[in-house]
């Protein structure tokens, strides 16, 4: 392999391990442009002329030449003035008849124009906001069809995919859906609004041999003369029109409960032995939620399938989350990468994006930064707050890992295009913002303010205001400052901290500047947590950084061996610090969290010279948390020839026993270069016995 610093290994894990906590995994670039300088957007919430009541769509497939035939009933409503049109969204469609339905369900023709993206359908005459009306649309849509770059901004915008049957690659024949942002009008007319909230029923007609998915509950399955059967799903709770899904194809389902609503998994048959493995902490997860939020899962069922070559990594259509084919796990896989913190992800939207929707794109993060956020709580309550940390620094790297994130607005509503919004500003920022959030006002409150919001907007759509009123309502705090500068505007602080003991005032000076551009970002008002520790005890100051310098004078009675700032590491800020080796270890050795211990590392590399900075990260090597011992294991690459023969059985020992399979891959790596002329054959007869992926992939490095 290339000589690559295995403390860069570090960083490139955790930033592969953002990429498949990202729901979007990649974001075509064709058709996206970023705006012109200065220029004049604003991408506000879609006006509503027409609110869709209730979809009912009946649905056969020509499976070999990818098209949908469909037969789609809407009840409609004027939303508030009076209306005598409707425009629908129907995108590459073959319209053959557009009927206006009486009440003995017979239909009357009604004059349309479609210019292959907008069908505006004439009625024959007003109708207001008091009575509902339905039409019947009789079409085909044809979605691999569309031209990418007229039709389409990409192909991952097609809304229904064909997987044809690839036996060579073991590839079976599938069909499914993916409607965020607005795709799903490619293969069913509706409006594309967030702002909408409708019921639905579909009826799927498939080869019999096939398994069908879609929202809400299986109503009725009817199987028919021709060798197909025909299933009925409804949900009758309302929910966004891009949240509705499809599926079919060769699925084995595995079954289970939270407090009797299914629970179920679908996976090709091959992996569906493991699919309690992957997915069977799921109740628990639905069971966490409901309680720490105060409501519980409010929809009919819950169930996850995997599918070939899907266009993002998860989905969270309501009831019916979808996750892409990197699920197809073996248990030996599974020791890389459990892709836990995905299904928490997409179970947290089945209360912030599918119950509350944001009301538009540019409010995105009120759904994708709390997904991401209940991800960190899963694993706080689980395995503990070092996992959760663990969880938060790969966000926060995945953050700053760009230097044009700190560009952009959390709530923006100048994008050039609505795909930009599902990035790491939306993603892991926005997550790392509600942390912060949640460290202001204290838990109770939080979690208090959260039930408030969700109880309140239930199944309506939401913009960000919302959020913060909910939380002024149950806090009695004016909070716009806080969400003025972390919620509306860009950028992070970039603080230069410094520290020092007046002994003639006994106190301790901490002085902190604001260095970041202030005619692009914010002068921040920031609380802060310093620890001060002295002969074993520790004394905890809070401040409030507003100026852009400020010098803070803390009473101690003699010298401190630390002054931690930001003691509870929870401010997205860059931070410049300026400690000794003397004060890092003992931040090493007696700080209490997964960041202090990061910090330390991270500003000990250009210290290694030092006998005690090596000491720390000797120590390093036997952290309780892996990517600790990961860092460490990059630090030793440092070392000199003497300073590696010292430790050669330990990094022999992580090799084989280390708990963390990505942790014994790099000791492995580091045997086969700085340890290259050592006897490694015992090693390497052992490690090839490890089936995880990321040790394989060691040995066959060269």
């Amino acid at each position: 392999m290339p000589k690559t610093s295995f403390f860069s290994i570090a960083y490139l894990l955790l930033c592969c391990w953002s990429c498949a906590a990202t729901k979007h995994v990649d974001i075509p670039l064709v058709n996206i442009y970023a705006n012109a300088p200065d220029a004049d957007i604003y991408q506000g919430s879609y006006p509503l002329n027409i609110s869709i009541k209730h979809t009912d769509l009946t649905l056969h497939f020509d499976w070999e030449r990818a098209k949908v035939y469909g037969k789609a009933t809407l009840t409609l409503q004027s939303y508030f003035y009076p209306q005598d049109s409707v425009i629908l969204d129907a995108n590459g469609f073959e319209v053959k008849e557009v009927l206006l339905l009486q009440g003995d369900d017979t239909g009357k023709k009604l004059r349309f124009a479609y210019n292959g993206k907008k069908l505006a359908i004439a009625l024959d005459r007003k109708y207001s906001r008091n009575e509902n009306f339905k039409l019947f649309i009789d079409y085909t849509a044809d979605p691999n069809a569309l031209e990418v770059g007229k039709d389409i901004a990409s192909p991952d915008d097609r809304g229904l995919y064909f997987i044809e049957p690839d036996n060579r690659a073991g590839v079976p024949r599938q069909l499914w859906s993916q409607g965020e942002t607005e795709c799903n009008s490619n293969w069913f007319p509706t409006i594309n609004n967030t702002m909408l909230k409708m019921t639905q029923q579909i009826a799927l007609t498939v080869p019999d041999s096939m398994v069908t998915l879609s929202n809400g509950l299986l109503k009725e399955s009817k199987r028919n003369n021709d060798g197909t059967r025909t299933d009925v799903w409804k949900q009758d709770l309302p929910h966004a029109p891009y949240l509705v899904m499809i599926a079919a194809g060769n699925f084995k389902v595995v079954k289970d409960q939270w407090r009797g609503k299914e629970v179920s998994y679908y996976m090709e048959p091959k992996y569906a032995p493991y699919a309690s493995l992957i997915f069977g902490k799921t109740p628990e997860m639905i069971e966490f939620y409901s309680n720490k939020l105060g409501i519980d899962f409010p929809w009919d069922k819950y169930a996850q399938i995997v599918v070939r070559n899907f266009v993002s990594g998860a989905m969270e259509n309501t009831s019916a989350s979808v996750f892409f084919d990197r699920m197809n796990m073996t248990p030996a896989e599974y020791k890389d990468e459990t892709y836990e913190d995905i299904v928490a992800h997409e179970l947290f939207h089945h209360w912030f994006g599918d119950l509350v929707t944001a009301e538009s794109w540019a409010n995105l993060p009120l759904n994708e930064s709390f997904a991401t956020y209940g991800e960190y709580l899963w694993l706080e309550h689980k395995y503990g707050r070092e996992e959760a940390d663990m969880h938060a620094l790969n966000d926060e790297l995945a953050y700053f890992s760009k230097d044009k994130n700190k560009d952009l607005d959390l709530i923006r509503f100048n994008y050039a295009n609505r795909e930009q919004m599902f990035d790491e500003v939306s993603y892991q920022k926005g997550g790392r913002i509600l942390h912060m959030l949640r460290e202001l006002v204290g838990d109770d409150a939080f979690f208090a303010s959260l039930q408030l919001y969700l109880k309140k907007h239930a199944y309506q759509s939401v913009e960000v205001h919302d959020l913060r009123l909910a939380f002024e309502q149950v806090t009695g705090q004016d909070l716009n400052w806080f969400f003025n500068q972390w919620f509306l505007a860009s950028g992070n602080p970039d603080l230069a901290i410094k520290t020092r003991y007046e002994d003639s005032t006994k106190q301790v000076l901490v002085q902190i500047a604001q260095k970041q551009d202030l005619t692009t970002t914010p002068l921040y008002k920031l609380p802060i947590a310093i620890d001060i520790y002295r002969n074993g005890q520790v004394d905890r100051h809070m401040v409030t950084l507003t100026k852009q310098e400020q010098i803070f004078r803390l009473a101690a009675a003699q010298v401190p061996q630390l002054i931690n700032v930001d003691a509870k590491k929870c401010i997205l800020a860059k931070k410049e610090q300026y400690k000794s080796v003397d004060e890092w270890a003992y931040q090493y050795q007696h700080a209490p969290l997964l960041m202090d211990r990061f910090e330390v590392l991270e500003n000990l590399q250009d210290t290694l010279g030092h006998a005690k900075a090596r000491e720390i990260v000797v120590a390093a090597l036997a952290d309780k948390a892996w990517i600790i011992r990961l860092m460490a294991l990059g630090s030793v690459e440092k070392f000199s020839k003497e300073g590696l023969k010292q430790l050669y059985p330990t990094i022999k020992k992580m090799a084989t026993d280390d708990e963390r399979s990505y942790v014994r891959a790099s000791a492995l790596m580091l045997l086969r270069t700085r340890y290259q002329n050592y006897d490694n054959e015992d090693v390497l007869k052992i490690a090839a016995q490890d089936d995880a992926p990321s040790v394989q992939q060691a040995l066959r490095m060269k």
